[in-house]
């Protein structure tokens, strides 16, 4: 009798040991997930400077999401025209340092001038996996962060749709004489870029030019204030962007936007890391952000047209890269400052 008990004592007891082993082994997950969430998160800190010519509620719609993704640094911009930007940077520079960490501007031209001075520090973000090489920098300095279109709006209560231009020639019909209006290439670098662009290419050259004048094509001092001009009917016609347009059509204001039907102006409108920056890491955390999936969502939410290969978009960027103007960007650098000079001179300036 001593030894049943005995026997089943043990037997007792071995399966206890079971059990509190298989409960050990069945708990062992959820004690590593414990371990796991317990983990120290990366933190940042700190604060980043951007300056750019884009509109300032597609920069304040930037801030806002990338200091969620990266919650702890303060995001940092200075908006302006194209080319304040530049006069900006170019005083800096001869002070000793640029005081942005970023820039962001819409003519990539610019950013070859950037590096023969020596004011960018070379990156390549993850990111650009995901980037057709061609908007990359061959030499690692900058990427291009948005796509940006150059076009023709008109105004809806003054012209019928069948009647706008739809190819660059056509604004030198002299039905649209004292009707058009454009930005003033030095204070915009996208209307920079499409004017030298436009400059160097054999259809087109300085007598284009001559004949847009010869129109009574007027210049406007910004970009915003141009478009806001072909909205408010003061004009019929205006050299414009695609997303100015756009944002401007989805408030509700009576104007149109299509891009030419030859000869389309795409730029590709760099993000790049200024050299000595006061706050390089954050530099580049807000580079990978705007490079990234999640940025550039929230870009094309903005009307922007995106870079990446993976997000959805209305735009057939493809349709337009086929119907692309051609462009030599290192002639068009070399030149910039003489057909600045020929536009400049056609308009009296």
């Amino acid at each position: 009798m001593k030894k049943v008990i005995t026997m089943f004592l043990v037997i007792s007891i071995v399966l206890c040991l079971a059990v509190s082993c298989g409960k050990k082994k069945e708990e062992a997950p959820a004690a590593q997930a414990s371990t796991a969430e317990s983990a120290p998160k990366q933190t940042y800190s700190g604060k980043v400077m951007l300056y750019s010519s884009m509109q300032e509620a597609q920069l304040q719609a930037v801030e806002k999401a990338f200091e969620k993704a990266y919650p702890g640094i303060d995001m940092e911009y200075y908006f302006a025209s194209g080319g304040k930007v530049l006069t900006k940077m170019t005083t800096e520079a001869q002070g000793g340092q640029i005081a942005a960490d970023v820039v962001w501007l819409g003519d990539p031209c610019d950013y070859e001038g950037f590096k023969a001075k020596g004011w960018l520090e070379k990156y390549s973000s993850p990111e650009e996996a995901h980037i057709a090489k061609p908007y990359i920098d061959a030499d690692g300095y900058y990427t291009a962060g948005r796509l940006v279109t150059m076009g023709i709006a008109w105004n809806t209560t003054l012209v019928k749709d069948e009647e706008a231009p739809k190819t660059w020639n056509e604004l030198l019909d002299p039905k649209w004489k004292n009707q058009i209006i454009m930005t003033d290439p030095d204070q915009a670098s996208t209307t920079k870029y499409w004017m030298t662009a436009m400059m160097q290419s054999e259809k087109y050259g300085e007598n284009f030019f001559k004949a847009l004048h010869a129109n009574g094509t007027k210049l406007e001092s910004g970009t915003t204030a141009t478009h806001n001009r072909v909205a408010d009917g003061s004009y019929k016609v205006g050299i414009c962007l695609d997303y100015v347009s756009a944002n401007l059509i989805k408030e509700g204001s009576p104007m149109k936007f299509h891009f030419t039907t030859s000869d389309v102006c795409t730029m590709t409108s760099p993000v790049a890391l200024i050299k000595g920056c006061a706050n390089p890491d954050n530099g580049r955390h807000l580079i990978d952000f705007l490079l990234s999936k999640e940025g550039q969502e929230v870009l094309v939410e903005q009307n922007l047209v995106s870079v990446r290969d993976d997000v959805k978009m209305d735009v057939d960027t493809s349709a337009i890269a086929a119907i692309n103007m051609p462009v030599d960007f290192v002639k068009l650098g070399e030149n910039m400052k003489t057909y600045q000079g020929m536009f400049n001179k056609i308009w009296n300036k």
